[in-house]
């Protein structure tokens, strides 16, 4: 199996239809098609081979879609990567995956080209947007013949490499097999009743597996039209939603409660919505609510990680749906709720959800402990805590790891502590998550500084804006005496969960 052949195939059958729409430029499966067979052979002729990893560091764009599946096709491992990144967030993913090309676009080549000029192993540059002799390759110059030979992968092969961070700050890579992603999608696609002529929101951004499952890889799959945007934007979205037609809706939510105050908090003139996903983090039950009222549709809200490819629970289309749970497994997917023994907990009693399937990952890259250690006799530990009630409709309740989803983005503290620390004047720092009304929650850190020094928030902030992508950086900053901490030296960040609580 070869991820790309769900677009191969889409091709094949109704080549005339309109894959993709962004920017005003309409293109059909047909062309598609042959925009990816023409992009892979040019990759091809400048030394890109099967099993070599790959870069793709772009915004959600046509160029992204053709050199997302363009790669699948060659055999060649994709590593997305968010076009927001800087210097200290690369360096490790662009090592670590062992890539021998990238692939970017202007105006995001500032921060990767500070990495790529210490890289002399990864050869191959290309961008879009940029003139020739910029160090990188014209995107629109490689090309190759209108006909291309998909690569040998077999069903095991890694086709995409997702880093995702864990509770040690360094980035790991998820990697995802073309069966992993296209079983996934096709699992995705085929629950839920859709109509030929139907509209997909492509609000998701594409460098995340969300968007590249749910958005993507199933509109491809089943020959629906993918409205692109280069970013989310409420007021276009809401044009889109008061047009014509039929259309689907996959969103987090912080999407979602902003759309609803889109119209001052009146439900648009129109609603194409046929359906709505909601993933990326827990959805408060008043959004919700608020969402399907205004919208006169049906959201269904479920739970997905990298390392599933994503999706993994889902309520049930067309079924029973309970408000604040992310509902039951999809087809081919089991879950429990375990003890620490590893035993199943009784019903509506917390434990870690564990899941196993046919989109779990194969593994982590480079990293066979971790691996070990989350993959336990094919049931992967997810890290989260949660209870399943009398009928198995499934309910987050926290996370083990202490990771901050700020608008369906997730955040590691860890990593930002890192940061922390790397300043002169800082002596101690913990950085964790707070509620916010709209993107759920909010990144916060408490710093303890050296005797005597004069620095403020506003400096501690900027010093780590400068470093990360902008939806990473602490938003709220206390200057602390000391930190809460327990018996065996860890900081007990409850309590300053609670502390922040307080002081409000």
């Amino acid at each position: 199996m070869n991820l790309s052949n769900l677009l191969e195939n889409t091709a094949e059958r109704i080549p005339n239809r309109v894959a993709i729409r962004f920017e005003g430029e309409e293109i059909t499966y047909r062309e598609l098609n042959r925009k990816v067979n023409v992009l892979a052979g040019g990759l091809t002729s400048l030394g890109l081979e099967t099993g070599d990893a790959c870069i793709l560091m772009m915004q959600s764009s046509l160029e992204f879609v053709t050199a997302y599946y363009a790669l699948a096709r060659m055999g060649v491992v994709i590593v997305p990567v968010n076009f927001l990144y800087k210097q200290h967030e690369l360096s490790h993913i662009f090592r670590d995956s062992g890539a021998r090309g990238f692939i970017g676009m202007a105006p995001f080549l500032e921060e990767p080209g500070k990495i790529l000029a210490d890289l002399s192993d990864l050869k191959i540059r290309v961008a879009s947007g940029v003139e020739a002799g910029s160090g990188f390759v014209p995107f629109e110059t490689v090309k190759g013949p209108e006909t291309f030979s998909v690569g040998t992968t077999g069903d095991r092969d890694t086709a995409a490499v997702i880093y995702t961070s864990g509770t040690t700050g360094l980035a790991k890579g998820a990697m995802l097999t073309h069966k992993n992603l296209a079983s996934n999608a096709m699992t995705v696609a085929d629950m839920r009743v859709t109509s030929p002529d139907d509209v997909v929101i492509g609000v998701l951004p594409l460098y995340h597996i969300y968007g590249q499952t749910s958005a993507l890889n199933a509109s491809i799959y089943l020959g629906l039209t993918l409205h692109l945007f280069r970013q989310f934007d409420p007021e276009p979205v809401m044009e889109l939603i008061e047009g014509g037609g039929r259309t689907l809706l996959f969103a987090v939510p912080t999407m979602l409660n902003r759309l609803i105050h889109a119209k001052d908090d009146e439900g648009p003139v129109r609603s194409s919505i046929s359906f709505c996903v909601s993933g990326g983090s827990s959805l408060p039950v008043e959004i919700l609510r608020r969402f399907e009222r205004q919208f006169k549709t049906k959201i269904y809200e479920g739970y997905g990680l990298s390392e599933c490819s994503p999706v993994c629970i889902e309520n049930p289309f067309g079924k029973k749906t309970k408000a604040g749970s992310i509902g039951v497994p999809i087809p081919g997917f089991e879950a429990r709720i375990v003890d620490n023994t590893g035993n199943d907990t009784p019903t509506d009693q917390v434990g870690e959800l564990i899941v196993r399937g046919p989109g779990v990952m194969k593994g982590y890259l480079n990293r066979p402990v971790e691996t070990a250690e989350a993959i336990v006799e094919g049931w992967l530990h997810t890290g989260d805590l949660a209870r399943m009630d009398n009928e198995g409709y499934i309910y987050i309740v926290d996370r083990i790891k202490d990771m901050v989803i700020r608008g369906g983005y997730n955040i590691y503290p860890r990593e930002i502590e890192e940061l922390l620390y790397e300043h002169p004047d800082v002596v101690e720092a913990a950085v964790y998550g707070i509620p916010h009304p709209d993107l759920g929650e909010e990144v916060a850190a408490d710093v303890v500084l050296k005797a005597g020094s004069e620095i403020s928030g506003d400096d501690i902030r900027l010093f780590v804006k400068e470093q990360v992508a902008p939806y990473k950086y602490p938003r709220v900053i206390r200057i602390v005496d000391d930190l809460p901490k327990s018996h065996t030296g860890k900081v007990l960040k409850r309590e300053l969960r609670k502390q922040h609580q307080t002081a409000i």
